[in-house]
């Protein structure tokens, strides 16, 4: 049993804090370059004790196992504005050498049954502590705003039905999935205009702002 739940969580508040800078620092280098940035923004969150129970309970994980077995205690999200932008991005992170990428998961083009679609990397983040270098699983998933707003209405809906979805439910939701798909895929077809409105857009902004 986990006494001081304080202490086990820090190193993955710290990587999840750090990370957020870094991964945010690749954002604002683009746009520094004056280029289409395929990272539209980054959340970051470390799992409720609560929620790391249920988990750990569900999938059957000793307590004194949780560092090894449980790959997302510490989780960011990268947005994209483009599918092909997770691709992108996904390889901007295998060039880096601040971690290790130890797991990928495409769901991407390979959706679950449900809808599901997301970039999923698991890695293995260093964390400097007063007491030597600790490294802690995280991970990261990269999807779009499309993918993001279905993803984050199906989460809410498995907890009111504890992951048992009433059948007309269960296929709603599969469509609503396919619809966002289709809504990335046509914004993709039309992606270079929409990045020149943008980029007029942001010009205009910044005229406005410089009066």
């Amino acid at each position: 049993m986990i006494k001081h739940w304080d202490h086990f969580l820090a190193p993955y508040e710290q990587a999840v804090d750090e990370l957020k800078v870094k991964l945010k620092g690749m954002r604002t280098q683009f746009e520094m370059q004056g280029t289409h940035s395929p990272i539209e923004f980054v959340t970051g969150r470390v799992k409720p004790i609560a929620s790391i129970l249920d988990k750990a309970n569900k999938k059957n994980i000793p307590l004194d196992k949780l560092s090894d077995e449980m790959q997302d205690i510490a989780g960011l999200r990268m947005m994209c504005q483009f599918v092909d932008d997770i691709r992108r991005v996904v390889e901007l992170l295998r060039k880096r050498n601040d971690f290790e990428i130890i797991e990928e998961r495409d769901y991407v083009s390979q959706k679950k049954h449900s809808g599901y679609r997301s970039y999923h990397l698991v890695i293995g983040y260093p964390v400097q502590a007063i007491d030597g270098e600790k490294k802690i699983l995280v991970e990261i998933q990269i999807r779009t705003l499309a993918m993001n707003f279905w993803a984050t209405i199906e989460h809410s809906l498995n907890y009111k039905y504890h992951g048992r979805f009433p059948k007309d439910i269960e296929l709603r939701l599969q469509r609503a999935a396919e619809a966002a798909f289709q809504l990335d895929e046509e914004m993709s077809q039309i992606r270079v205009e929409i990045q020149e409105a943008q980029a007029v857009f942001s010009r205009k902004k910044e005229g406005n702002n410089s009066e």
